[in-house]
């Protein structure tokens, strides 16, 4: 008669463990990052009341064991590591995991993995989670260079960063000049474009390309910067540029080999006065390969030959920043380039549903986890990262609300049980 109260106090028991569990994920479906919980039921051990037999050749069959279960319990609350619903929030410290992975938080030294992604910058410009957790990365070196071979720290935004200031070195050229046959007014083309001095103050270089007069896919180009209220050259006799008539693609420049790839490197030995340059610092105006995309040419149609890019900056102060895909802060400045800041480390595990839940959508690694596995994101099976958007909660209200209505069915089933149990034990001891 007891085994009865024993199993359906078990399932009482059970049945508000699941309720527990359907209330904590009803409360957490508002909840950012937050994944919902299942309670995983498993029978007691069975009271074995008779084994099993073989069947006695000719004399009779076998028969099966008898047995009588003595309840249920919770065997283990798994997590639902299904993706969330992604909301855009615009808010450049929000950021959201599409796929596997977590974020990697330290906080008080010990290291944690979450979720949610609603991050926070504290006094110190660190990258945090709500509760104060420090968010781990890579930081960019100086240079912008990120090393993820190294050990994770603390991810870092300072307010009002600056960029320093770069001395150009390089000049690139690219685009169409006209088709020139040598008969005619020879066309002169005229393009500029901004270098930087060391301290990041702006020279205005300008190139003028003249064809020649009487000769057929022939230019000079002349490199000038100004000089108080007059100019400086960049060559004391202007190069030449001669073009394959047949293919319309640099074929020489006077005073200056090819590269090994076809490309060449016209250099400017004496630096433009009133401009301060680092010791010993030259330029150079690139031509890129012969048929390329961005090769200089002369076919005919319309003028685009320009002096396109070059390296070297002014001074700049951080504005804004966004996160990419690779987890890569990318900082915008003003003086209009970017750079990475930082890099987001995230964290796969063997078997997430092992982790263990510290609450404030913090995980931890258990035994049955397996070691985190910490990464860049898009690799190694790890997801990607969205900036700007959070993942949601995915809690499914209408699955809770039915699973609630089969527990208390169940709960009162068992309760049910007890009482009529109850009533059978009371109507034994009114017979003695």
């Amino acid at each position: 008669m007891e085994q009865s109260l024993i199993a359906a106090v078990s399932g009482i028991e059970a049945n508000q463990t699941y309720l527990d569990v359907i209330g904590n994920n009803i409360a957490n479906s508002d909840t950012t990052g937050y994944k919902a919980e299942d309670p995983i039921f498993t029978d007691l051990l069975a009271e074995q009341i008779a084994g099993a037999s073989a069947p006695a050749a000719g004399e009779s069959g076998g028969i099966d064991p008898i047995a009588v279960g003595a309840g249920v319990r919770v065997g283990a609350v798994t997590n639902d590591q299904s993706q969330g619903a992604i909301q855009q929030t615009n808010q450049p410290t929000d950021v959201a995991i599409q796929g596997a992975g977590f974020l990697v938080a330290d906080q008080d030294g010990q290291q944690y993995y979450t979720r949610a992604g609603n991050l926070t910058l504290d006094a110190n410009g660190d990258l945090a989670t709500s509760t104060g957790a420090l968010i781990q990365g890579w930081q960019a070196s100086g240079q912008g260079v990120i090393d993820t071979n190294a050990p994770v720290g603390v991810v870092n935004i300072p307010s009002g960063q600056v960029m320093s200031a770069q001395a150009t070195s390089s000049f690139n050229m690219g685009g169409n000049l006209p088709a020139w046959s040598g008969s005619g007014t020879p066309p002169v083309v005229t393009t500029t474009l901004n270098g930087y001095d060391s301290l990041g103050n702006t020279v205005p270089v300008t190139l003028t390309f003249s064809a020649v007069a009487g000769t057929a896919n022939t230019w000079t180009v002349r490199g000038t910067v100004p000089n108080g209220s007059s100019t400086a050259d960049l060559w004391s006799t202007a190069p030449t540029i001669t073009f394959d008539p047949t293919t319309g693609q640099v074929a020489t420049i006077s005073g200056v080999t090819a590269n090994a790839d076809g490309s060449f490197t016209l250099p400017v030995k004496t630096m433009p006065p009133g401009f301060t340059f680092p010791a010993g610092d030259t330029w150079s105006v690139d031509f890129p390969a012969p048929g390329g995309v961005n090769s200089v040419t002369q076919f005919g149609g319309e003028q685009t030959a320009q002096l396109e890019t070059q390296n070297g900056n002014s001074a700049g102060t951080l504005e804004s920043y966004t996160v990419g895909g690779d987890g890569v802060i990318s900082g915008a400045f003003s003086n209009g380039l970017t750079e990475p800041i930082a890099q987001l480390a995230l964290a796969n595990f063997s078997n997430p549903t092992g982790l263990i839940d510290d609450g404030n959508l913090m995980y931890s690694a258990s035994a049955n986890s397996g070691q985190a596995a910490v990464g860049t994101a898009g690799t190694g099976g790890r997801g990607t990262l969205l900036g700007g958007a959070l993942e949601s909660s995915n809690v499914d209200l209408a699955t809770e609300l039915t699973n609630m209505i089969e527990a208390q069915e169940a709960y009162q089933a068992d309760t049910k049980v007890v009482s009529t149990t109850s009533t059978v034990l009371q109507s034994l001891v009114e017979m003695q």
